[in-house]
């Protein structure tokens, strides 16, 4: 989480190191408590990186990229897909017989939204905005991970304003609820 750089160089190393993340998870013996940290750890970078996607890049796609409101939506749609995967996985234990049939959905979901933004989305927003914009960007991304949520709420807006004026406060509850609780402390 906040790696420098323009708004595409720091989602691309999120992108990574959600790829890291999930081969962690699937070296680990099927059943095993740690694949339940390491899904913890998963869902709390994967909910920021979202929630940060939705409050000022995909804004940035509908104003900058032509089409950039069908793109949005599409980009909208997927997260809301994933984050749902994520609140059907929150209460279960890793020797649920569920636990890594949804683990696998979900990493099939996350690499096929990480290949489209990367083939698709993020050539077109580089050639429609400054390079001075693309920094702003990631600057605007990389704050708004600090007080995103940590835990997946489907129900809550992905749009702004409404994501912008509860995100942070929601981000300070569930920051709270993990440390009390000592999730995604592995």
């Amino acid at each position: 989480m906040g790696h420098g750089g323009n708004v595409i160089a720091e989602l691309t190393t999120d992108h990574r190191e959600v790829d890291e993340m999930f081969a962690k998870i699937e070296i680990q013996p099927v059943g095993d408590t740690q694949r339940r940290k390491l899904v913890d750890e998963l869902t709390i970078e994967l909910v920021r990186h979202s929630v940060a996607e939705e409050m000022h890049l995909y804004p940035a796609v509908r104003d900058y990229v032509e089409g950039g409101d069908g793109i949005a939506d599409k980009e909208l749609a997927e997260h809301a897909e994933v984050e749902q995967h994520l609140k059907d996985l929150e209460g279960l234990s890793a020797d649920d017989a569920e636990f890594d049939h949804l683990v696998a959905k979900l990493k099939l979901e996350v690499s096929a939204h990480v290949r489209d933004e990367e083939d698709r989305l993020f050539p077109l927003l580089a050639a429609a905005c400054t390079p001075q914009a693309l920094d702003e960007l990631g600057d605007k991304i990389r704050t708004a991970k600090k007080t995103a949520p940590t835990r997946p709420h489907p129900s809550a807006p992905d749009t702004p304003p409404g994501n912008k004026l509860l995100g942070p406060g929601v981000g300070l509850v569930d920051r709270a609820r993990d440390m009390l609780t000592g999730r995604g402390k592995s």
